[in-house]
């Protein structure tokens, strides 16, 4: 199951890789679609079936948000402790504060665990994405909130998850066969995500020095850590706690990348720990996997 997990999404990273290197395809129409289509249909239709309990969905959201506050003041004292400029320090905040949890977590997620861990990352990814784009720019900025929440309520996965909640509450049925629409395109989501991702990576300079390195595996490795942290406060156990130890080990978001080169971080030393935490953790999900599975057997 370990290898298994990260095995499939390595290959769709690569065929993304190579489609750009081979084929010099431009990544950015497939993501704008993958983002703002296809990306939602997966939020809705994953919320619209969701059968897990409320108190059990809040809870697994609660207990990453508290792991989300862990992140973000690891990296800050880390940079502070570094003695780093304002804008690496801001930086190394946002890289460890915010995983992938779109393009590997959803994926890693179902390849580990089907359809229950597809199910509860999905709850994580709409919970990160909510914290990556309310709080990131203040990260860099020191400010811009409310322009930047006003910004969250314009994109298509917000009201997709509204929409999805909505749909489950009152147990809503399409007419038409159009749910088994609306699935096709929900299942075109994580494949199209990893292309995106091993494009995104073929575009990408790499280059590895001392910092890169410490934030990439601060990341990776401390993550997971600070997310047990979180379970055994909130008393998270089984699935719930496989997902979110998972989630919590993911490379560094993207767009902490797309933040710092808008918002005035360290953009080149950012984009740096994406590709590498991205490449380190196709070598360090396996274990954090079988980490939490047996964390989760003992609990």
């Amino acid at each position: 199951m370990l290898l298994g997990a990260v095995a499939p999404v390595a290959l769709m990273v690569t065929a993304g890789y190579l489609a750009v290197k081979l084929l010099k395809i431009d990544r950015g129409p497939l993501t704008r679609l993958t983002l703002f289509v296809l990306v939602p249909f997966l939020v809705f239709d994953q919320l619209w079936r969701n059968q897990a309990d409320l108190g059990g969905a809040l809870k697994l959201a609660g207990a990453f948000a508290l792991a989300s506050v862990g992140f973000a003041l690891t990296g800050w004292l880390a940079g502070r402790f570094l003695n780093l400029p304002q804008p690496t320090r801001a930086s190394l905040a946002a890289t460890t504060a915010f995983p992938n949890t779109g393009n590997m977590g959803l994926s890693v997620a179902f390849f580990a665990l089907g359809d229950a861990g597809l199910e509860r990352a999905t709850i994580i990814f709409v919970v990160a994405t909510m914290l990556l784009f309310s709080f990131g720019p203040a990260l860099f900025s020191g400010g811009g909130f409310l322009e930047q929440l006003k910004m969250t309520l314009r994109l298509p996965l917000i009201w997709a998850v509204v929409l999805g909640l909505i749909a489950n509450a009152v147990d809503l049925q399409l007419p038409l066969n159009l749910g088994g629409g609306v699935h096709m395109l929900a299942q075109g989501a994580i494949p199209m995500l990893l292309l995106s991702l091993g494009m995104q990576i073929a575009e990408s300079r790499f280059s590895v020095g001392a910092y890169d390195l410490f934030a990439s595996l601060l990341r990776v490795l401390g993550g997971p850590l600070l997310a047990y942290l979180a379970a055994l406060a909130l008393g998270l156990r089984g699935p719930d706690l496989v997902v979110l130890l998972l989630i919590s080990g993911m490379p560094a978001a993207v767009n902490t990348y797309l933040m710092a080169a808008e918002f005035g971080g360290d953009a080149e030393r950012t984009a740096r720990v994406v590709v590498l935490s991205t490449l380190l953790s196709f070598l360090t999900l396996p274990l954090v996997l079988g980490l939490a599975v047996r964390a989760a057997g003992a609990g």
